[in-house]
């Protein structure tokens, strides 16, 4: 009862604000802070100048140019009406430079390491340039120079661009490429979830890796430039996106290829991911995931390095990398559709060891998943497709234990047994480790 006459007793205060004194500000443009702060003026009671100041401040601290962001309320000197009010922001810029490296965890078992060199606040209105080098414990490496800016001082609506270049490896098909391309994206928030339009120019070089390397992969070799735009849709509700107890996941992409070069395709995927709490701290979770694409020209194939894989700890486990699906050699040779799902359930360690510690960073894992991937064949009737894109799913079940490292990544150890398969399949029965973010 105390609060709520507080609190309405600062709304029926009156205020004005007199002035608004910013200090400790030497690279960031007036006009870019007169912009935050210029809504405080609008208040006329006490409650709502303290409001639009923690907005402000708020604000200003997502721009991430700023150390710290200090507020300071005081009555105007020297003037007859005591409802003026002054009002002081300190900031503290961070420095024109910083660096540091960090790791990241992907799909494929694989670990990068991430050097990075950036200029914050760039030229006063919160650009950030940055250089980057990164390479993974696998081989695969890489730089880029980025560029990215607010769009009229929103951080939720951002440009961006960069230019780089990667070297990377595919050992479960028999080949490397090296990527060199430019992109430009724009990023948005909606009433239904945040949105990234993105149009990205690549040339692309793909060599076999070593003599083993199948025919058919070594038909695809050489160069090729891929100019495309792509729009991701992602709704994501869930406590945690590493291992999480409530919430679902929606994401869509779609891409066309074909605005230049020699590469023509349209590529659509989806994923979703719904999580329950149960009783005893258990959580049950349901994951799927599909695709399609499609060559606009009959009488090109879609490439190797543009098709859809599956297989591995990450997507259907049981098998190994990318082990699922049609092979040459040895060389898995992708599709260009693909389904998969997985019902999982997590509960705490048998007897609770760690309660309330380290312990619960550990949970045991209870899983089925399913999957498949296929090469759609335009000389058979649609039905015909369906059949075989049903009826060929590979399936595996499993038990283990899943270790979350943060909100970085997490461990999986799990024992495996694989149901069906198909010939050709590479199959990984028994113990199988995973480290990632994302698990289907």
């Amino acid at each position: 009862k105390v609060m709520e006459l507080e609190a309405s007793t600062l709304a029926e205060i009156p205020a004005r604000v007199n002035k608004i004194i910013v200090e400790g500000i030497k690279k960031t443009k007036d006009d870019f802070i007169q912009k935050k702060l210029e809504s405080i003026f609008t208040a006329s009671t006490v409650e709502e100048m303290l409001l639009l100041c923690q907005s402000a401040k708020m604000d200003l601290s997502r721009m991430n140019i700023f150390k710290s962001v200090q507020i300071k309320i005081d009555t105007t000197k020297n003037v007859d009406e005591d409802d003026r009010y002054d009002v002081t922001f300190h900031m503290k810029e961070k420095r024109w430079f910083g660096g540091g490296m960090h790791a990241t965890f992907g799909g494929e078992n694989n670990a990068t390491m991430v050097s990075r060199l950036q200029f914050p606040n760039t030229f006063g209105r919160a650009e950030n340039v940055a250089l980057e080098y990164n390479k993974s414990l696998k081989g695969d490496h890489g730089g880029a120079l980025r560029f990215s800016k607010p769009l009229n001082g929103n951080p939720d609506v951002r440009f961006s661009t960069s230019v780089y270049k990667l070297n990377l490896e595919y050992p479960w098909s028999g080949f490397k490429e090296t990527s060199r391309g430019v992109n430009f994206d724009f990023t948005f928030p909606s009433n239904f979830g945040d949105h990234c339009l993105r149009w990205e120019g690549v040339w692309r070089d793909l060599r076999t890796m070593d003599r083993s390397t199948s025919f058919t992969v070594r038909e695809q070799a050489g160069h090729s430039l891929k100019s495309s735009i792509k729009h991701q849709f992602t709704r994501d509700e869930r406590d945690s996106p590493i291992l999480p107890s409530r919430g679902s996941l929606i994401k869509m992409e779609q891409e066309f290829a074909g605005l230049g070069g020699n590469v023509e395709f349209f590529r659509h995927d989806m994923e979703l991911q719904f999580n329950k709490k149960l009783i005893l701290d258990s959580v049950i979770q349901l994951s799927l995931a599909g695709g399609i694409m499609k060559n606009p020209n009959p009488n090109t194939e879609i490439r190797i390095n543009d098709r859809f894989f599956l297989g591995g700890p990450l997507t259907l486990r049981g098998f190994n990398t990318k082990g699922v699906g049609p092979h040459s050699e040895g060389n898995a040779l992708g599709g260009d559709v693909y389904w998969a799902s997985g019902l999982h359930l997590y509960t705490p360690l048998p007897f609770r060891p760690g309660k309330g510690g380290f312990g619960d960073f550990f949970r045991s894992h209870f899983f089925v998943n399913a999957g498949n991937v296929y090469n759609i064949q335009t000389d058979k009737p649609i039905i015909e497709n369906l059949r075989g894109l049903s009826e060929e799913f590979r399936l595996a079940y499993g038990a283990g234990i899943v270790l979350m490292m943060g909100n970085i990544a997490r461990l999986e150890l799990n024992y495996v047994v694989p149901v069906r398969a198909q010939t050709g399949d590479s199959i990984n029965s028994g113990l199988q480790f995973g480290i990632g973010v994302t698990f289907l």
